[in-house]
């Protein structure tokens, strides 16, 4: 039985995901995104095209751990998600604001 989403194209995508690391990767033409959990490589591709008017060479996904943490009322956990780290071609960028 094939899975079906329940989500547009776009909103795979939930946001860029700032960090020193990824500025780094952004000089080299890789960008990193935080995207849905149940999103894949192909509905990445497809989001991107349609939100950026670019076309990536190579997506890769990369899942994010959850972390034990401590709140003020005890234990917790936080954090967990998938990230995908998104290729382009040499002259395509992709500008955040």
């Amino acid at each position: 039985m094939a899975k079906t989403t329940q989500y547009k194209r776009s909103s795979a995508i939930l946001r860029p995901r700032i960090t020193e690391k990824s500025s780094v990767l952004s000089g080299k033409n890789v960008y990193t995104f935080e995207v849905v959990s149940s999103a894949n490589k192909k509905e990445i591709r497809e989001a991107i095209k349609s939100i950026y008017n670019v076309t990536p060479t190579k997506v890769s996904v990369v899942r994010i751990p959850r972390k034990n943490i401590w709140h003020k009322k005890g234990p917790g956990v936080s954090g967990g998600g998938k990230k995908a780290l998104v290729y382009l071609k040499e002259g395509e960028k992709i500008e955040f604001v």
